[in-house]
């Protein structure tokens, strides 16, 4: 790759110590700040601060800082499927999206309009060029490993893309932003997607989906208590269903959503909430082309489970069909299933 990079400046500390990374690397470096949400009206989103951050973290290290406003892509190709997946009562994943529809595509895009030769971010994950093709390996610290997130990205993007945390641990990333005199070293870990920010998830969506009050079931269809509509619950939700009563937690097992009724069950290790296959559609393989069915890999069905082992069938324009040796705990439809073979990512599906 060439030496003008373009690193993705969030405000935060991994983003920060990646173009400081660089820059003591010789790398020609230009920070960016992106801004893919924007409601004047909501306090909860913290762009403004996180902008100020870049900036100081900018002036710290001594490199060049500019702008871009991804609103309006990030609207089109993330938030409006946020929304209709949410409605047809599946849970989505929106930074599996943005990293493959925002940071690494139009990102991307802009980086090459700026005469950049590659762009690099603060993920924690790594890349591998081998036999002309590059593979998206897992970060070395598995509490922080983000391949799960990465999985849609392909060739061409992988060819252009640096993380520089990849082989490192998140304590090392806190003690070199420290040493450095970072304005960020001890700035706490964004959680969640920045126009949700800190408000109750179901606050939020109430703002864009209609309630639709029903039921909730037992599995044998005793009415224990009413939901506010099915949109707001994921399988495996255990807090704010709002159920009292004496013996185990309740849980989310199922949606019916041609009744509008919401299944719930007793206890985290209810039967009904395990399954041990799934089907999966909006295939992507980071190879491009798909892995061997039959053979053993690992997947995981959301992000900081372990791997578990699984077989893959029925690799068509339909989906795939992946089997695991042990039943798995709340499969959602809606989020991803990631496939790894060891360390290599090679890529998933939306489950469905």
């Amino acid at each position: 790759m060439g030496k003008k990079i373009v690193v993705g400046l969030s405000g935060g500390v991994d983003s920060a110590v990646a173009a400081l990374l660089l820059k003591q690397q010789g790398y020609e470096v230009i920070g960016l700040f992106m801004k893919n949400w924007e409601d004047e009206e909501d306090e909860h989103c913290p762009a403004k601060q996180d902008f100020m951050d870049a900036l100081a973290i900018a002036d710290k290290i001594g490199i060049e800082i500019d702008a871009v406003n991804f609103s309006r892509e990030y609207r089109e190709r993330v938030f409006a499927l946020f929304l209709q997946e949410y409605q047809a009562g599946r849970t989505p994943n929106p930074d599996v999206l943005c990293n493959s529809e925002i940071k690494f595509k139009a990102f991307l895009a802009h980086a090459l309009s700026m005469g950049a030769n590659a762009i690099a971010t603060g993920h924690y994950a790594q890349v591998r060029e081998r036999n002309g093709r590059f593979e998206l390996l897992k970060g070395v610290d598995g509490a922080k490993d983000q391949s799960y997130f990465l999985y849609r990205l392909d060739q061409a993007q992988l060819s252009k893309t640096h993380f520089p945390l990849g082989n490192r641990y998140k304590r090392e990333i806190r003690e070199i932003a420290q040493q450095a005199q970072l304005p960020v070293f001890a700035k706490k870990d964004s959680t969640g997607i920045c126009f949700i920010g800190e408000r109750p998830f179901r606050e939020f969506l109430q703002r864009y989906l209609p309630k639709t009050p029903g039921d909730m079931e037992t599995p044998t269809g005793q009415v224990v208590g009413r939901h506010q509509g099915l949109a707001y619950h994921t399988i495996g939700q255990r807090h704010g269903l709002g159920i009292g009563g004496q013996g185990d937690p309740w849980f989310v097992a199922g949606k019916d959503m041609a009744r509008n009724v919401l299944t719930v069950v007793q206890g985290h290790d209810h039967p009904l909430l395990y399954r041990d296959r799934l089907h999966a559609e909006d295939l992507h393989w980071i190879s491009g082309a798909p892995p061997h069915t039959q053979w053993v890999y690992g997947a995981k069905t959301r992000y900081r489970q372990a791997d578990a082992a699984c077989t893959l069938s029925r690799l068509d324009a339909q989906g795939a069909e992946i089997e695991f040796g042990e039943p798995q705990w709340a499969i959602a439809p809606g989020q991803s299933v990631v496939v790894y073979e060891s360390e290599v990512c090679l890529g998933g599906g939306v489950i469905r």
